[in-house]
């Protein structure tokens, strides 16, 4: 049981360990961030929750995928974070961001299979402090 338990955790920690050997780029920083917020329950994923948690003024990130095939679903989560100001970040695929927001399945080699689309994703809690957050608060300052 606890050979379980060691397993998932030196998986997580081997990409935490290959990063400061060389620098994490933003798409790294932001799935760091997410796979951190997940575990403590601070993620809003999809439409409803996410504008559930911008209106409530929880909301201290929003993900955006830019391949979202709905404008209107676009405009609100934009105007929500304008109204409400929460930052906005856009990446570049659904499929990419379901992943990260953990809307799949992970089969025994660690692929993940059978991953959901997600247009938006809301980070209500970032969890604990890492190096992701850390590259992600100043990319956010510098915008």
């Amino acid at each position: 049981m606890s050979d379980g338990g060691e397993s998932p955790k030196s998986v997580q920690e081997a990409p935490a360990a290959a990063a400061p050997g060389e620098p994490m780029d933003l798409n790294t920083a932001i799935q760091v961030v997410m796979k951190k917020a997940l575990a403590h329950d601070g993620l809003a994923r999809g439409l409803h929750e996410s504008a559930r948690s911008i209106e409530r003024g929880q909301a201290q990130l929003a993900i955006l995928a830019d391949d979202c095939n709905q404008p209107d679903y676009k405009k609100l989560i934009e105007a929500l974070c304008a109204e409400q100001s929460v930052n906005l970040i856009s990446v570049p695929e659904q499929q990419t961001l379901g992943q990260w927001a953990g809307l799949c399945k992970i089969d025994s080699e660690g692929e993940a299979r059978k991953v959901v689309k997600c247009s938006c994703a809301v980070i209500t809690d970032y969890g604990e402090e890492t190096e992701g957050l850390a590259i992600l608060q100043e990319y956010l300052k510098s915008r």
